[in-house]
């Protein structure tokens, strides 16, 4: 057992706090999309989609691994954090721990997804390598994504686009433009989970040097930001119901409306520590609306 300031927990507990668990819905709503759209195609391979979804959890959990250990040793995470507890910086799990968790999480990826590259060929091994790499970069190495303003558009690319369309790519061996069009909200409400984090935090990283969006144009345009992504969110469903897939299935999202609203109204009003259930509601919208969009698809 190993105690902290704030509370004594085992060992494994400290791997499962440090993977962020919250943050994994992040992983599997990309997957669940992609592999809807296979589905409605008549195309899903289930051991495709089952591989992929564990690709992207384990390249997930290397990516927080990966903030956790490089944002301790940029000095970044401190114990009086505003945010949750992080491993590293709590002296809960040493840096050599942390560099291992990172290599077994990475190389499990890597290994199972040496399957879908011999479905997907060079396409995919192109994609699940620049995946690794952009987890690694995003804290790590001489130009880390999330210390350069660049945090929000790689975590858009990559659980958009690519988890998205890479997923539905490996069973059906295509790409098509309703698989793009379904990635752009799933891409957008990730990203809110991230612009949420940032804005609860960003005089904590303006005097770290982490260059945030949020640090770079202020809580202004991240709130519009924030916003701006909630409404093309549900503006997306009506460029699919009537370009795609004319049925009123489709508008199954906006069932989670309500939720929108409730955090718009958070983002404008909380501020600091306030921010961290606005944190986590956000993730649950991102999850609550991956699911209804799925199941729209599918309906």
């Amino acid at each position: 057992m190993i105690s902290t300031s704030t509370q004594t927990i085992s060992k494994f507990d400290a791997w499962i706090l440090a993977s962020r668990p919250r943050t994994l819905a992040a992983a599997i709503v990309p997957v669940i999309v992609g592999s809807s759209i296979a589905v409605r195609d008549g195309l899903f391979q289930p051991l495709a989609a089952f591989i992929a979804l564990l690709c992207s959890i384990l390249i997930q959990v290397g990516t927080n691994y990966v903030n956790d250990l490089f944002d301790f040793l940029h000095g970044t995470d401190k114990e009086d954090r505003t945010g949750p507890q992080r491993a590293v910086a709590s002296g809960i799990i040493s840096v050599t721990e942390m560099k291992i968790g990172i290599y077994i999480s990475f190389g499990m990826s890597f290994v199972l997804g040496m399957y879908l590259v011999s479905i997907g060929g060079w396409f995919i091994l192109f994609l699940g390598v620049i995946s690794i790499l952009a987890g690694v970069a995003y804290t790590a190495g001489p130009f880390p994504l999330a210390y350069n303003g660049l945090g929000d558009i790689a975590v858009f690319i990559f659980f958009g686009f690519v988890g998205t369309v890479g997923t539905y790519y490996v069973q059906t061996l295509t790409i098509t433009s309703m698989a793009f069009w379904s990635s752009v909200p799933v891409g957008a409400l990730i990203t809110n989970i991230l612009v949420v984090n940032n804005y609860r935090d960003r005089e904590e990283d303006r005097s770290n040097g982490k260059n945030t969006l949020a640090v770079i144009f202020g809580e202004k345009f991240t709130r519009l930001q924030y916003l701006t992504f909630m409404i093309v969110s549900y503006a997306i469903l009506f460029v699919v119901y009537f370009t795609y897939k004319k049925s009123l299935w489709i508008f199954l999202p906006l069932l989670s409306l309500p939720i929108s609203i409730k955090l718009i109204r958070m983002i404008y009003s909380l501020r600091g520590k306030e921010l961290n259930k606005t944190l986590e509601l956000t993730a649950k919208l991102s999850a609550i609306y991956g699911l209804l969009f799925a199941a729209g698809i599918l309906l």
